[in-house]
């Protein structure tokens, strides 16, 4: 599948500018950059790194990376400029979020905003819901989806026991609730990797004319994603965490709140006129979309999405729930690992696991299984503190949580590896004395040096 940028501005000779928005992949799983990088260890081998962070950023797809060194010799400002690269640019920019609202099953009305991430795109809708729209959430919300409504009318529902304990408790919050409404709901945890009953979540919201947010942050470089078919008025996700890390998100979804509302920043772009005492904005997108756009991160979002719809997603998921039941498996036979589940174990998921390991700090585990196995994962409260510490109490561990998380890079031996690794040191302990440097984990004594990217 392939679409090509042609027919921008032909010369009298109909010469065209053509150049593949997407390779079709010839891979089972399509490539990252970075799946061949080799880290170096504390006893002085180098091993191929395992990148189990996924959830926090994801890599580059290499077709991502090759579009947009196709695309950059082109690269110029967007909608105003008469010249040809111009052109080039502001066609691809445009059929970005063509492409965009396509995979995610927009509406032919709705409208495709590019955002710098999933936070500013939750910021600008917050900033343009109409005055006394009531907020309601859930507090296992990622930051991002649970601070900026903090600014408005909102209620904050307690962690639901179940899917259908989340359902009720949204029918209940609605049922008490007068004048327009935003829900706002995950489609999938970026601390247990749990799917959220969106569809289910949407139709009660519709029953009370309430409106949905789907923050798909988590669950778009997982799974298939159709506005139309879940029922849910907006979507917002990253670029970054869906293999096209070039600083580009979107907000997806109905135009007249975006419309109806001052823009979220004030410039060029947006404005179709400014007369003396007087402004005259731009309908959706340009209205919210200030300042000159990041067009090659809107590029590469849209050749990310084509490159994953292309792979066949039901295909990449099921490869990834596997890799999913091996790494939960092995990790539950360890002696002193609890993982961390809202819903329960049998729950459908993406693979993202949380986990913690009675008397160990998480970031003094962390820090062992970069430095004595070359694997990387997360550490902390996951930007989600609430919804953490209450798994923590559950499951009687200590203060912060070590996550793992799949994506496309992910390999067996990388799941194999981590299991393997956890199982050693929790049953002998680090083969290497470490101490806390500026509020971190490091070995005593690290021979691993830090490569100096501006002089390498």
């Amino acid at each position: 599948m392939t679409a090509v940028l042609d027919d921008v501005c032909p010369t009298a000779t109909d010469r065209r500018v053509s150049f593949a928005l997407v390779p079709a992949p010839d891979e089972a799983v399509p490539p990252v950059v970075g799946g061949d990088l080799r880290v170096p260890l504390v006893t002085g081998e180098r091993v191929t790194y395992a990148n189990l962070d996924h959830a926090a950023s994801a890599p580059a797809l290499v077709a991502v990376r090759d579009a947009v060194e196709r695309f950059l010799p082109y690269y110029a400002s967007v909608h105003r400029g008469a010249g040809y690269a111009s052109q080039v640019s502001t066609r691809a920019y445009e059929q970005s979020r063509d492409v965009v609202r396509r995979f995610v099953g927009g509406r032919p009305d709705d409208a495709v905003v590019f955002t710098r991430n999933t936070t500013d795109a939750l910021n600008l809708l917050e900033h343009c819901l109409p005055a006394g729209t009531h907020v309601v959430a859930f507090d296992t919300e990622h930051h991002a989806d649970l601070l900026p409504w903090r600014r408005r009318p909102f209620t904050q529902l307690i962690a639901p026991t179940s899917a259908a304990d989340a359902v009720a408790k949204v029918g209940l919050a609605l049922g008490t609730l007068a004048g327009p409404a935003l829900v706002c709901v995950t489609g999938a945890s970026n601390v247990t990797g749990e799917l959220w009953p969106v569809a289910e979540i949407a139709r009660v919201a519709r029953r009370y004319g309430a409106r949905v947010l789907l923050d798909a942050a988590q669950l778009l470089p997982h799974r298939d994603v159709d506005i139309a078919a879940l029922g849910v008025d907006y979507v917002a996700f990253s670029g970054h965490k869906l293999y096209a890390p070039y600083g580009a998100g979107a907000l997806v979804g109905r135009a007249d709140w975006l419309t109806g509302a001052e823009p979220f920043l004030a410039g060029g772009g947006a404005s179709r006129s400014v007369e003396p005492g007087a402004v005259h904005w731009q309908d959706s997108p340009e209205r919210q979309e200030a300042g000159s756009p990041n067009v090659v991160g809107a590029y590469a979002l849209a050749t990310a999405c084509r490159t994953l719809e292309a792979a066949g997603r039901d295909r990449l998921a099921r490869h990834e729930a596997g890799l999913t039941a091996r790494l939960r498996e092995g990790l539950a036979r360890v002696p002193g690992v609890a993982l961390l589940s809202l819903f329960g174990e049998d729950v459908p998921r993406v693979g993202t696991v949380a986990f913690a390991v009675r008397g160990w700090d998480a970031g003094k585990l962390a820090a062992v299984l970069s430095a004595e196995y070359g694997i990387g994962v997360r550490d902390g409260l996951f930007c989600a503190h609430l919804l953490t510490r209450r798994l923590l109490r559950r499951a009687d561990s200590g203060g912060s949580a070590v996550r793992a998380s799949l994506g496309l890079g992910t390999t067996a031996e990388h799941v194999d590896r981590l299991v393997r690794a956890v199982a050693e040191v929790v049953g002998r302990g680090p083969s290497r004395e470490y101490e806390r440097r500026d509020g971190r984990w490091a070995p005593v004594r690290d021979p691993r040096i830090i490569p100096d990217l501006w002089t390498a």
